[in-house]
This record gives C-alpha cells, structure tokens and sequence, in this order.
C-alpha cells in the first residue's frame, strides 16, 4: 500500500464530477456550533449526522495542529499519510529487554527485528481524506489540518460526496436515516464489518446526544434523536468481510479478526519458542489484570510483529482510525508483553494503536472500542473495573531492583484515563471525604496541560533527558506531577528506582517517576491549603488541589502500614511463593526486595490480597519436568499503590486498616 496509490485515489474521488457537493455560501463564524450548523446547510448534511461523526473521531476536540496516531487532523479527523509515514516507529522493544520477565527462561530480543517498513500502516480508504477534502472545498491542506471551521467544511463535502457516490440523496431535508452507508465510508474501514460498527456508534450516540465543552473552549451540544438507520448502503461499499471463527473473544457488536500469534519453535532446544505459553486460564489461574499498552508503531506493522515466532506477543492489537481489533492469542493462554512473568501470568496484555510520547492522539473510535473489549472481558473473567485491575504498562513493577528503570512507560500521560472508564461505565466516584484517608486522582483532562518535554525525542524504556529538551505541545493530560513540598517551584519527588543518586525526577515527557494518573488512589498524607500530600514511594508527594478546580476525588477503602515494631519493611514486585513451595523439579524462584523503603507511619491504599503464585513454562512441548503447572504457597501479599507502578508487600508484615483510621485530619 504506496502513499502515491493513496493520493492518486484521493485525486479519482474529486475528479468524476457528479461525487462533488455543490456549496452554498458559508458565513464565517467563530462559534464551533454555528460552524458545524453552516458546513451541514453548505453541504447538504443533515446536522445530527455532521456532529454524530465528528463525536465519534475526535468529541469534537481540535487538537490544533497535531494529527491523531492514524494521521487524522481535527474534529472531524481528516487523515493524511504522509505524516503518518513521517513518524518513526520503534516496535516497543528496547535493547536486552526482556517482555518475558520469567528468570527460568530469560528472553532477549533483537530490536532490529521490529524495524517496520513505511507501508501498511492504514486502510487504503483512510489514507489520504484531507487531500480529498481540499479538492471537495477548494481549502488549503494547512487550513484544514488547523482551522477548525475548515476542517468542519471539509468533513461535510466527503460526507456528502460519499453519499453521492452511493446515489442516495443530499440535501438540508434529507433523512439523517439514509446516511448509514456514508458514514460507514467514513470510517475510512477496510472491513464491513469495521465499517458498520463505526456507523453503529454514531447513530446510537444520535440517540443519546451529547453535549460538551472542547479542548479550545467551544460548547457544543448533539440533540439527542432516536434514528433507524437504513443499513443497504453498507454492502455497496464492497469492503472485505472479516472471518470470525467460533471462539473468538470478542464482544458481539465489535469489529473482530482472529490474527493468530504462533505458538512454534525456532530452534533446537525445547526453550526455543515463541511468542507466548499455552495455558489453562482462568481454571489453572485466576487472571488478576487487563494491561493496555500502546504499539509505539503502526497497526499493521505491529500485527505484522505479533505473528512473528522470535518476537513476542499479547493477545490482542486495536487500530486507531476505526477501533478495529484484532485477536492473536486466546485468555486461556499467556502472552509475554508485561516485562513481568507474575503480570504475565495473570493478565490479558491488549495493544493500541498509538505513541506514549509524540504529539499524536489516541481516537475516540478506539477508545469505545477498547472499552467494550475490556468492559466484555473484564466481566467474564470477574476482573474488577478500578485502576488496581485495569493498569497500564506503565503500572507494572520490575521484577528485581535491576529491572525498575528498564521498565516500559506506554501509554503514556497522553492516555484518558477517566473518560476511558466512563465509557467502561465504571466513572471515578467521589466515595469519602477529606477525613476518610484516600484520593484518587482525577484531574480535568482538557484543562490540566502539565508542561512536558522531549516529545518525539525519547523511545519507550529508561528515561535518559538531556536537558534543554524542547517543550511537549501543551495537551490535555491525566497525570499530576508531584513535588517534594506544597509549592509549584518545589523540586519534584525522587524514583530512587529511575535515579539511585536520589536527584529529583524530572518532566521529560518518558520519566514518570514523579506522576500520578487518574484513577489510581493513594494513601492521603497531608494538606496544606490547595495542597494535598499522599504516600508516595516512601515519601509524601504534594500536588495542587484547590476546591475551586480538583484534581483528586476524595475516597475510602482500606490501607496497609507496617506491623508494630518494624521500623520498615520491603516492597516486592512480584508475588512469588516461599521456597519450601517448591517441588525438588521446579527451580526455586527467588524474590528479592525493591529499592524502596516502607517505613513505620507511611500508608498504601491497599488493591487486593493476593496468593503467592507461580506459573511455570519453559519448554515448547510441555516436556520439561512439572510444566505449565502452578506453584501455590503459603505466603500471600496485598497489592499496594506504592507509587506510579503498583507493588506487593508480605500480608505478615503489615496491617490491613480502614483508611480513616489515623487519617490526616
């Protein structure tokens, strides 16, 4: 798939004649809703069905100048290739990483193998909308890249010009029905079955309505409307229809294509195989955790890597301009993609289209569709919806003190966490107050613009700043940034795991040493005025909180401190079993402390008990002695949010408490 084919389609699409939308004269106005109501008359696009779509890309946010991961400018996300073809990829593997995180069967990886080539990065039908939109409207690509009335316009003319094609009407009275196979079109899909699933969101949110306020400011409302779309149009478009094979773990209403990783050997020795272990989850082993990654690549080149038997792989992939996913490895199985082996074993690792740290966004299409993904899994396998569950990479611990800094970051402060649970309808709630000893944090995700840099200048792995690095775009953002003392000009708090010298983290874009995310919640240690301090790798980490504007949602639950009479105790990042556990054919895996000190007076909100397990798999064939079994012992720990990543302590070294128990007050 050549970026010239894609141009010289785009160039087809507007030069045919009859496909153009005849414009009306259009009155500029600086009022976004007005805007959208002047491209619907100019082009002949029922209004409901303009916003509908533009919701569904981009929740009618500009994001000015900055192009989404599928190269998509704009509310209504005009996409261009070559910039997408202009932004690197890195294939999110880093030198002598190891995804694995198993010390029986270490896994290193040569990262020359996700060197993806500069095509197939997205369907052939969303390739190049902004060139078509500029021969439609006679606009500048620049100005419908930046201008948000003119990216408005140019979405009505392709809107309208695919309901040409089709030979379906146009017109300020046509049915906001009739428009179905247009809007699947514009999905810019590859499959029928992506296509209608993209035009299923936008007529049910033409039911719901929508109001609210963007990322510039603009108040915008969808009246809510109930419509029946009539669906012939789809079928004219002649889009591929994707095979669903019995067992495929997907939501029914989702665009879904079984895409297998291999599971094959490479080489003599029974350890040489890829890129995941057979299992029997959840019988053999309850799955604790969902982890959503980001590709730092493409989809199509990732779904490239993921089928590859030296590479590794997890279990499914999301692409951006669509939401379409795409399954490689069944629950049942373990995928290496956490960089922990007990993570490994007790999660479903799903990958998403996108980059933690360039200046390009994740879509709307894919976020409700990750949504229904882990909303569907999360209740068949009994995985709670909260933010001790439904972690990011960028949540899961090193293995050993070694590990910590090598660990991954995706998907980044760019992600949104709350709406991301809000359409999981499991919102963050306010559940206490100021006396009940727990925040969880919960930031305005439009306003809160923390001024990251070295965007675009680092790849995932260890934080290497070199300062000056030039300034991340300001964008909304879930994360807080946390200082050592109530004050903006406070040195930030210290990962000692990220800096041992104990110098203080930084705000490059990839160090998240002195950040928390929304959702997550944590011990409350202080406030001080608009200041609130909670536990925080050992220390207290302040950050701003005002009542007028919160960043924190006050909450209660249950906190774990050290037993009377132990000055600290170790955190771990693994929950592995005692060494008595054991049977005499499995090697004993150790389980050493992290870097981190859990002193006497500290607090961690407490995520779950949990038991001390351990999966073991190392050859292809099961031949190795006790394989794919499950070591169990006696030993438990309680899962806590000791700092950005979650962590584990010895159930016998502390006490469980409710929260407002010695609370700050």
């Amino acid at each position: 798939m050549l970026l010239a084919a894609a141009v010289a389609a785009a160039t087809a699409l507007v030069a045919t004649g009859p496909v153009a939308a005849e414009p009306l004269t259009a009155q500029p106005t600086s009022d976004r809703q007005e805007q959208y109501a002047a491209a619907a008359a100019e082009y002949g696009v029922p209004q409901s069905v303009l916003l509908g779509v533009s919701y569904l890309e981009s929740r009618w946010d500009t994001h000015p100048g900055q192009p989404s991961t599928s190269g998509g400018y704009g509310p209504m996300h005009l996409t261009d290739a070559q910039q997408v073809l202009a932004t690197p990829a890195s294939g999110h593997v880093d030198e002598n990483e190891d995804p694995r995180g198993d010390d029986s069967r270490p896994l290193t990886l040569d990262p020359a193998i996700a060197a993806a080539p500069a095509e197939d990065v997205l369907p052939q039908a969303s390739l190049q909308t902004l060139d078509a939109a500029a021969a439609l409207t006679g606009l500048s690509e620049e100005g419908l890249r930046t201008d948000a009335a003119a990216n408005i316009r140019g979405g009505a003319a392709l809107l309208a010009s695919y309901q040409k094609q089709l030979g379906a009407p146009v017109g300020p009275g046509s049915d906001p029905a009739a428009w179905y196979g247009a809007v699947a079109r514009y999905s810019g899909a590859d499959t029928e079955d992506a296509a209608a699933a993209f035009a299923d969101e936008v007529y049910d949110q033409l039911g719901l309505g929508a109001a609210r306020t963007t990322d510039d400011g603009q108040r915008v409302t969808l009246a809510a409307t109930a419509v029946t779309p009539d669906q012939s149009g789809l079928h004219k478009l002649g889009l591929r229809r994707a095979e669903r094979p019995d067992g495929l773990e997907c939501p029914v209403r989702l665009a879904c294509e079984w895409i297998p990783a291999p599971y094959e050997k490479y080489g003599p020795n029974s350890g040489d195989y890829g890129n995941h272990d057979l299992g029997n989850r959840p019988a053999q082993q309850k799955i604790e955790y969902i982890v959503i990654h980001d590709t730092e690549g493409y989809f199509g080149p990732s779904v490239k890597l993921v089928q590859t038997k030296t590479y590794l792989g997890w279990h499914y992939t999301l692409r951006s301009v669509d939401g379409y996913v795409a399954q490689h490895i069944k629950a049942k199985d373990v995928g290496w993609h956490a960089g922990n082996w007990y993570v490994n074993a007790k999660s479903i690792g799903i990958e998403h289209e996108g980059f933690a740290g360039h200046g390009t966004w994740y879509t709307e299409a894919m976020y409700r569709t990750s949504a229904k993904l882990v909303r569907h899994l999360a209740l068949k396998f009994q995985i709670p919806l909260d933010r001790q569950h439904i972690i990011g990479h960028d949540n899961v611990p090193g293995t050993t003190a070694g590990t910590v800094a090598g660990m991954h970051w995706d998907p980044g402060p760019y992600w949104d966490w709350s709406h991301y649970f809000d359409l999981m309808k499991a919102p963050f709630r306010s559940l206490g107050n100021a006396h009940t000893g727990l925040v969880t944090i919960d930031p305005d995700f439009a306003t809160n613009q923390p001024a990251f840099v070295g965007c675009n200048q680092q790849p995932p792995g260890v934080p290497k700043p070199t300062p000056p690095a030039a300034p991340c775009p300001l964008r909304g953002s879930s994360a807080v940034v946390l200082h050592t003392a109530p004050s903006a000009t406070a040195p930030l708090v210290n990962d000692r795991g990220l800096r041992p010298n104990g110098t203080p983290d930084t705000m490059y874009i990839s160090d998240h040493g002195a950040r928390a995310s929304a959702g997550q919640t944590y011990a409350l240690a202080d406030v001080q005025g608009d200041w609130t301090a909670i536990w925080y790798l050992g220390q207290k980490a302040w950050f701003l909180n005002p009542a007028s504007a919160p960043t924190a949602k006050w909450s209660t639950g249950f906190v774990v401190t050290p037993k009377p009479g132990k000055a600290t105790i170790p955190v771990y990042g693994r929950a592995y079993p005692e060494k008595e556990a054991y049977p005499a054919t499995i090697p004993f895996q150790g389980v050493s402390p992290l870097q981190y000190t859990f002193a006497a007076g500290q607090r961690y909100a407490v995520g779950g008990v949990l038991p001390s397990e351990y999966y073991r798999a190392v050859s292809f064939d099961g031949s190795a002695p006790d394989d794919r079994t499950v070591v169990r012992g006696e030993t438990r720990y309680v899962q806590i949010q000791f700092g950005h990543r979650i962590m584990y302590a010895n159930l016998d070294d502390v006490l469980i408490l409710p929260s407002p128990i010695g609370a700050p007050r």
